[in-house]
C-alpha cells in the first residue's frame, strides 16, 4: 500500500495541530475541494478518534485518491476499507509517540518531510500539466519542423567479425574470408576466431558466427555499439554490399580484426505520425520542466537565498568515505 507519502504529510500537517478546530483547517488531508465527490458535510463526517486528533471521511478519501486506479481497486470491499482505515490509526498512534519522542525534531526526520513535501509540490504542479494527448497539433506540427534532425534515422550495418592473433596466420584467413560463402564465413568463425565459443549453439545458423551487432556511421551517436571497436566500425563502412569482407586486418587492442558486413538498413526519416507518440511526451515533460523552474524563480524571488561558499569550502570529505563512495578521483583532500 502506497501510503508513505502520504503519512509523513499527515505528521508534518498534525505537527502544527494542538486542537481540533486548527486541524480542521489545516490538516494535510482535509481537501481544498471534497475527495471522492463528497460533499462538504460528508467530508467532515468522523470516521474515527484518535487521541485529540480525528480521521474524517474527506481524510480517508484524500488518501485514496492519492492512490494509482488498480491500487484503489482492492478497496472496494467493506473489510479492504475497514483495514485501511486502521492502517491510517496506527500510523497515527505511531506518529504521535514518535513527536512526543522529540523524533519530528530529529535533522533526518526534518530532511525527509521537506523531500516529501518537494515531491508533493511538483506532483502538484505536474497534476496541472497537459497530458501528451492533449498537446495541441500546432505545437506538434512546430516541434516536429524545428527537430527534424532527431527523427532522422542513420544507415545502420550489421557487423560479423574473426578476432586472431596478428601474423602469417591471419592473412591466410583473410584470403580465405575473402572468397568465403556465408556457411563457409561461419566455419571460418568457428576454426580460428580467439572470442568463438568452443561449443557453438546447435540452433544458430553458421553463417552468424561471430556476430558483434549493429551500428551506425562513425561519428553518429545513436546507434553506438559498444561490443563493436571503432576501428571495425570505420571498416564496415568501407564495404560496398551485404556480405562483403574488408580487404584488410583491423588491428584491435593486440589482435587483428577479419570484418564482414552481414546487414545494412538504409538511413531514412521517420513521419510526423511515426514520431507523434514521442514529441507528445517530450513536450509533456518540457511543459513540467519549465512550470517547476518558473515556480523556482518565484520562490527565489519571494524567499531570497543567501550562500556562504566560504562556510562550504570548509566541509572535509575524508578519503576514507569518498574512496567507499566509489568518489575518489585522486585529487587531495582537505
Amino acid at each position: 500500500m502506497r501510503l508513505s507519502a502520504v503519512v509523513v504529510l499527515a505528521v508534518v500537517g498534525l505537527g502544527a495541530c494542538n486542537n481540533k478546530a486548527l486541524h480542521k483547517k489545516t490538516g494535510p488531508a482535509a481537501p481544498a475541494s471534497a475527495a471522492g465527490g463528497l460533499s462538504p458535510e460528508l467530508a467532515g463526517k468522523v470516521l474515527a478518534k484518535v487521541g485529540g486528533h480525528e480521521i474524517t471521511l474527506g481524510q480517508y478519501a484524500a488518501t485514496l485518491d492519492q492512490m494509482d486506479q488498480f491500487e484503489r481497486l482492492r478497496y472496494q470491499s467493506p473489510d479492504r476499507r475497514k483495514q485501511l482505515l486502521d492502517e491510517m490509526i496506527k500510523v497515527q498512534l505511531l506518529a504521535d509517540e514518535a513527536r512526543r519522542r522529540g523524533l519530528d525534531q530529529q535533522p533526518e526526520t526534518k530532511e525527509r518531510i521537506r523531500q516529501i513535501l518537494r515531491n508533493e509540490l511538483l506532483r502538484q504542479v505536474r497534476a496541472g500539466m497537459p497530458a501528451p494527448a492533449d498537446i495541441p497539433e500546432k505545437e506538434l506540427h512546430a516541434y516536429y519542423d524545428s527537430h527534424r534532425a532527431d527523427f532522422r534515422e542513420p544507415e545502420r550495418r550489421r557487423v560479423a567479425h574473426i578476432a586472431i592473433k596478428d601474423g602469417p596466420k591471419a592473412k591466410d584467413v583473410l584470403q580465405k574470408a575473402l572468397k568465403a560463402t556465408p556457411m563457409e564465413w561461419g566455419k571460418l568463425v568457428q576454426k580460428y576466431s580467439l572470442d568463438a565459443p568452443k561449443q557453438p549453439a546447435t540452433t544458430a545458423p553458421v553463417e552468424l558466427a561471430g556476430d558483434l551487432g549493429i551500428v551506425s556511421p562513425p561519428g553518429t551517436g545513436r546507434g553506438d555499439n559498444p561490443r563493436v571497436p571503432d576501428p571495425v566500425r570505420a571498416a564496415v563502412f568501407k564495404l560496398d554490399k551485404v556480405g562483403d569482407v574488408y580487404d584488410g586486418l583491423v588491428k584491435v587492442q593486440g589482435n587483428v580484426f577479419i570484418v564482414r558486413m552481414t546487414g545494412k538498413t538504409a538511413a531514412r526519416d521517420r513521419t510526423l505520425k511515426e514520431a507523434e507518440r514521442t514529441i507528445r511526451v517530450s513536450l509533456a515533460q518540457q511543459k513540467i520542466r519549465d512550470a517547476a523552474a518558473k515556480l523556482e524563480k518565484k520562490l527565489r524571488a519571494r524567499f531570497p537565498v543567501k550562500l556562504d561558499e566560504a562556510a562550504l569550502d570548509k566541509l572535509s570529505i575524508s578519503r576514507k568515505d569518498a574512496h567507499a563512495a566509489g568518489a575518489d578521483d585522486g585529487t587531495p583532500h582537505k
